[in-house]
């Protein structure tokens, strides 16, 4: 796929620390329960912490008690990238950042009571917020 943010891979660690890096761009995953994000319950957006793409909004976000921030879906379809994962011995779907093509996490079929019954399994580190200005 081509991507409207491309980068080198050395512009890639020059911008993003290490553990953001390994998220990022190698498809690592952060410890469950470590996110800062994952208790973040302001109104706001939620972008890619790589490009700043625009991935998701608040009033999708749900406590799935899975450890990490947890969305039944995305600000438009064509906002992420959804890839088959056949790594570690399993069948998942891996979510990426459309625009710049960083890994983000992955969905599963079991946001059970949500709209979409979709929970978007995402690591805090691949993300940046920005809460809603107060009227």
């Amino acid at each position: 796929m081509t991507y409207t943010v491309n980068k080198t891979d050395e512009q890639w660690r020059e911008e993003l620390d290490d553990t953001q890096y390994a998220v990022l761009r190698e498809a690592a995953t952060e410890r469950p329960w470590t996110g800062e994000l994952l208790d973040e319950h302001r109104a706001g957006l939620y972008t890619c912490a790589a490009c700043g793409a625009e991935l998701f909004q608040s009033g999708t976000k749900f406590d799935s008690h899975c450890g990490w921030p947890s969305f039944y879906e995305s600000v438009r379809p064509e906002a992420v990238q959804l890839l088959e994962d056949r790594t570690l011995g399993m069948e998942r779907t891996e979510v990426r950042c459309a625009a710049c093509g960083s890994h983000l996490g992955h969905v599963f079929p079991d946001g059970f009571g949500t709209p979409t019954g979709d929970r978007y399994c995402m690591n805090s580190i691949s993300l940046s917020f920005t809460p809603e200005e107060s009227a």
